[in-house]
């Protein structure tokens, strides 16, 4: 009887020992999925290289209107602040003087033809009677002298005329070119004066306008080294396209185009000065407004280019995490060029078929597993025809 209660108790503690198991077996938690990462496969294709630069606008022409005659002003001829043509009159100094001084100078010119033309008569008497011994040699020549003075006092008297006139112009004070009209800087009444070159008025010219910028000559020897690798190319033209960014944040609706750049580097600044000229025919431009220039530094043939969330940046270099074909993370270091909007120009580091997590990398380690799907991301504007020219960038 005993015995029949051990074997009993024993069968009734390992059926629930087997119960127990069976329990933990059903409750044990299964292993958690890889994480799920977004992911862009590299595809170098050619992209522009955009450089950004802040720049000042500045008029292509600008005539200061300065006094060349003493005098007067009499009148002011123009409205301030319109436009106006070549040989626009702006002043009217008094030109009563002027006009004395023409009257003095053309008798005085008379008066010199006059003795000239005596002269003349005089060696044309005395070359016969010289013929005929009448008169001595000395007396010829002592004609002749005085016929030459007499002509040179001619040509000064002209020359003098010449001079009043010009005086007596300048009285009126013309625009030399053609743009926008100043504030008058004198009034009526006012004094000028052509040995102090006394300042009228300005005129501007604002269609088109000059923008100027600078470049660092860092950035310059590095564009010339890419260019002559063929990493960097130029349109056929050679001309390097320049768009503008308004104070506003708006886009300036007409394209520009570099037309100089220094050959010397600012001892001061370490820059090199760069222009470029823009239509204005809306006057939306004027001179010393503030403006952001989008340099079109030619096309990377085979560029790369990220999302800048994909890039991890630290003091030491920048990083990037692929998938590889086991499907797990690797950390790899790459080398950034410009920032394009919110993506990364990428020189090196990265080759065509790489596997770079755009979303979810942050939560994931080097060396674990992941699930990837496509990410999904807005297309740079195609560039123009592919460049073949070599010629050296601003």
């Amino acid at each position: 009887m005993r015995q029949l209660l051990q074997n009993a108790a024993l069968a009734c503690a390992t059926a629930l020992l087997l119960v127990a198991c069976s329990d933990d077996e059903q409750t044990a938690p299964p292993a958690p999925p890889p994480p799920e990462v977004e992911v862009m496969t590299v595809d170098p294709r050619p992209i522009p290289n955009i450089i950004e630069l802040p720049g000042r606008v500045q008029a292509v022409r600008i005539a200061e209107i300065r006094a060349r005659v003493n005098g007067i002003i009499q009148e002011r001829l123009y409205e301030e602040g319109t436009d106006v043509e070549v040989g626009t009159p702006l002043f009217q100094i008094d030109p009563r003087e002027m006009r004395a001084n023409l009257k003095a100078a053309k008798a005085a010119l008379e008066r010199a033809e006059a003795t000239a033309l005596n002269a003349a008569q005089d060696v044309k008497r005395y070359k016969g009677l010289v013929a005929k011994q009448a008169i001595s040699q000395q007396e010829y020549d002592t004609a002749l002298a005085t016929l030459r003075t007499a002509k040179a006092d001619v040509s000064q008297a002209e020359a003098n005329v010449q001079s009043a006139e010009l005086e007596l112009e300048y009285t009126t004070v013309e625009s030399p070119i053609e743009g926008r009209a100043g504030r008058a800087q004198v009034t009526e009444g006012a004094l000028v004066s052509a040995s102090e070159g006394t300042l009228l008025t300005t005129v501007e010219q604002f269609d088109p306008v000059y923008v100027n910028f600078a470049q660092s000559s860092s950035d310059l020897l590095q564009i010339r080294a890419q260019l002559a690798s063929g990493a960097l190319k130029l349109p056929e033209d050679g001309r390097v396209e320049v768009k503008l960014i308004l104070e506003n944040g708006a886009e300036y609706p007409h394209l520009g185009y570099v037309n100089f750049y220094a050959m010397s580097i600012d001892e001061s600044t370490g820059t090199v000065a760069v222009r470029a000229e823009f239509p204005n025919p809306d006057r939306l431009l004027l001179p010393g407004q503030f403006v952001r220039a989008r340099v079109n530094a030619g096309i990377r043939p085979n560029g790369v280019l990220i999302p800048q969330r994909a890039v991890m940046v630290n003091d030491q270099a920048a990083r990037v995490l692929l998938v590889g074909e086991d499907d797990k993370v690797a950390s790899r270091e790459v080398e950034l060029g410009e920032l394009q909007g919110s993506n990364w120009i990428i020189r090196s580091g990265l080759d065509a078929g790489d596997v770079v997590i755009v979303e979810g990398g942050g939560s994931v380690r080097s060396g674990a597993p992941v699930r990837t799907i496509p990410f999904e991301r807005e297309e740079p504007p195609e560039p123009s025809e592919p460049p073949t020219s070599s010629e050296p960038a601003p």
